[in-house]
């Protein structure tokens, strides 16, 4: 499999438009769309399951094993140190909710409900609930015959939102939101791409240019509309562009944004509670209002990459000691999610 270097770039973009969009609302600015980073997410995630998975001997249970040992060990050393933050200092976290309940349902993606929305202890693993919804019907549907894999997984994730529409409120129609489309809109984009599909420059750049113009004029679409449509679609064109770009024209990595790419998952889970620390630093040491959310920002990032390397890269190197290292390969990226 070629490198996709264009999906490390679009994890690493994902990341920190998520962070500049916590730290803009932190201070009430105007950057919403940076949430739009967690669809980006979720599109990548829906590719990349299928492109490692696809034309190779079908293993479900060691797929959803890896997305474990992938995703829930660094997740919950997260939620252990919020949950602590927030029994230490309470108001430091603002929109946080701990109870026991909710601790244990966090651990383990079934999360306290408000209104109607996944709401853990690490208010942005709202996202990683929604994964592991997604890797468990990417489980079941690679007990299937290759030649019937894509179908149904495509047709399940559809039918899974339908259900949207006549459950009553719960965890069942929580889970069963529109957004859970984007996830099959990367495993179309994933199954074009195995296909050898090619596009011309101009009109994949093109898409990519469209997709950054409507999430920039998302605030003028109607409130009412699924997350879905005005910023999965966008992320979907964005995804679909960049990847069929870098096959049009191939291109060497450059090392900042590649690096990025790999610590995107680190730089998600970590940055809220490294911003409230940031925070707390910058206020004590009373700088001027004008400078606090561009030093609370680069300090947030620039800490949670830090753990990346410190912390993750490790932690990944002793449960996945056969991963290659170097260049992220298509055949062995690990997906985000979102969120990552």
């Amino acid at each position: 499999m070629t490198s996709i270097h264009s999906i490390q770039y679009l994890r690493g973009l994902a990341a920190c438009a998520v962070v500049c969009f916590h730290v803009s609302e932190q201070f009430g600015g105007p950057f919403n769309v940076g949430a739009a980073g967690v669809d980006v997410f979720f599109v990548i995630s829906g590719f990349i399951m299928w492109v490692t998975t696809a034309g190779k001997p079908a293993d479900p249970w060691r797929f959803m094993r890896r997305r474990i040992t992938r995703i829930v060990p660094l997740y919950w050393i997260v939620t252990l140190l919020t949950a602590a933050g927030i029994l230490i200092k309470p108001q430091f976290f603002y929109g946080h909710f701990f109870s026991v309940a909710n601790f244990v349902g966090s651990l383990f993606f079934l999360p306290v409900l408000q209104e109607g929305a996944p709401h853990p202890i690490v208010i942005q693993g709202w996202t990683l609930c929604y994964e592991m919804m997604f890797y468990v019907v990417f489980t079941l549907a690679l007990f299937l015959g290759e030649r019937w894999r894509f179908g149904v997984l495509v047709g399940a994730l559809v039918a899974v939102v339908a259900l949207h529409f006549v459950l009553p409120a719960g965890y069942a129609r929580a889970f069963t939101d529109p957004v859970v489309l984007e996830f099959a809109a990367g495993v179309v984009v994933g199954h074009l791409w195995l296909q050898g599909a090619r596009l011309p420059l101009g009109v994949t750049l093109a898409m990519v240019g469209v997709g950054f113009l409507l999430l920039a004029a998302s605030p003028l679409f109607d409130a009412g509309m699924a997350r879905a449509l005005y910023w999965g679609l966008p992320a979907t064109l964005i995804v679909a562009g960049a990847v069929f770009a870098e096959r049009a024209r191939p291109f060497k990595p450059a090392s900042l944004p590649s690096f990025l790419g790999d610590a995107s998952y680190s730089i998600y889970l970590w940055h809220v509670v490294v911003g409230v620390l940031a925070t707390g630093v910058v206020l004590r040491a009373g700088l001027p209002a004008v400078l606090q959310p561009a030093t609370i920002l680069v300090v947030t990032l620039a800490f949670s990459a830090a753990l990346y390397l410190v912390v993750e890269k490790p932690l990944n190197g002793r449960l996945h000691p056969q991963r290659a290292k170097g260049a992220v390969k298509a055949s062995k990226v690990a997906a985000a999610g979102a969120a990552e």
